[in-house]
């Protein structure tokens, strides 16, 4: 885990479900196949809710329809983000498409469980409601070990709670290198 990264933020509201993360028709593809693998990203963050709420003003896509891999590097949410079904496949197409964290007033349990323990992404919960002080397309700079989010375009600064110690996990690259790293289950032969 990187202690400082820098991008663009996508901005999406409250109760972003796993469906709309990764549509369910996109489920079908392997994940172990290179050429089906960056399906995942091209299709993360594609499903729109029945009431049009929740993503970006103008539905601003988060890959653009020809490529697999999204300019975006934050994500940066409401509350109760990646809500609905177990969906493992949620932070994996997030980070597959290019994504590097997620800044979030609250997650899902089994989503924040799922980014953690796969290692895919970096699952930070803002103090205050930064939907309405951030803009799909702003230059953010995060600092993973003050946790410190910077709005590079606006000049504001905030603080995020601390990883805790998620970020030991996340520093291993996932739960199982974690473990393996902590004595808690045998090193690999």
């Amino acid at each position: 885990m990187d202690s400082v990264i820098r991008g663009e933020a996508y901005v999406v509201g409250d109760a972003i479900d796993t469906d709309q993360i990764i549509p369910a028709e996109h489920l079908v593809y392997s994940l172990k196949r290179p050429d089906e693998r960056r399906l995942y990203g091209r299709y993360a963050m594609s499903g729109v809710p029945a009431s049009g709420q929740g993503l970006p003003q103008g539905h601003v896509p988060f890959t653009a329809l020809d490529s697999f891999r999204s300019r975006f590097t934050f994500v940066v949410a409401g509350t109760n983000f990646g809500c609905g079904s177990s969906r493992e496949h949620a932070p994996f197409a997030l980070a597959e498409a290019g994504a590097r964290a997620v800044i979030a007033e609250s997650y899902a349990r089994i989503f924040f469980r799922n980014t953690v323990d796969g290692g895919f992404l970096i699952p930070f919960e803002c103090i205050e409601r930064l939907i309405s002080r951030i803009q799909t397309g702003d230059m953010l700079e995060l600092d993973t070990v003050q946790a410190r989010l910077t709005n590079e375009d606006r000049g504001d600064s905030f603080t995020l709670r601390p990883l805790g110690d998620v970020a030991r996990i996340l520093q291993a690259g996932d739960v199982f290198a974690y473990a393996r790293q902590a004595g808690l289950i045998p090193m690999a032969p």
